[in-house]
């Protein structure tokens, strides 16, 4: 798993991704029940791994340490925070990558967990860098605990899963509206 330097975005929606998963956002339910749905997760962000059962736990702990981290800017602990804990994260080393423009690339080959967390913690660094510490954010869904970090162009986002959370909010605010006016 390794991650082009200059395309952090992609780490850090990796890592949003993971934080998104968590029972805290879920009402309770884990939704990382597998090392198929780790797989699954990994392979909708365009990412090649395979996770074993013995390596799920580890994931679930790297979700909460991303969190924590995303947390941590959230309320105001500031850049510094981000910047020494995803670096301990960032375990992996530079290589220069292939193809027409070789970039140098940032990853491990020390396994999945590994590779996950230099990915993830390369994202958040770059995020941080490149967009600054307002672009992590809560969801701003008032039923929702979830956490993200918004790498959108426009860095408009408001909720951690726009097409729950997002779709949520507009239809209650679409009912009461037809409720008032009606």
């Amino acid at each position: 798993m390794q991650l082009a330097l200059s395309d952090y975005s992609r780490g850090a929606e990796l890592a949003t991704a993971l934080i998104s998963t968590a029972p805290r956002v879920w009402h309770g339910v884990e939704k990382l029940t597998s090392a198929a749905e780790v797989d699954d997760l990994l392979a909708a962000h365009g990412f090649a791994g395979s996770c074993t059962p013995a390596e799920l736990g580890d994931v679930r702990d790297l979700r909460a340490e991303l969190r924590a981290i995303v947390d941590e800017i959230v309320d105001g602990e500031g850049v510094d925070a981000v910047v020494r804990r995803a670096s301990t994260l960032a375990t992996g080393g530079l290589t220069l990558g292939g193809g027409d423009r070789p970039d140098w690339v940032f990853g491990s080959d020390a396994g999945l967990v590994d590779g996950l967390a230099a990915v993830t913690g390369m994202g958040l660094l770059g995020a941080v860098r490149a967009l600054g510490a307002q672009r992590f954010r809560a969801c701003a869904a008032a039923f929702c605990e979830g956490a993200f970090v918004d790498v959108s162009r426009a860095g408009r986002r408001r909720y951690c899963m726009p097409d729950l959370c997002g779709n949520r909010v507009n239809v209650a605010a679409h009912r009461a509206r037809r409720r008032s006016a009606g």
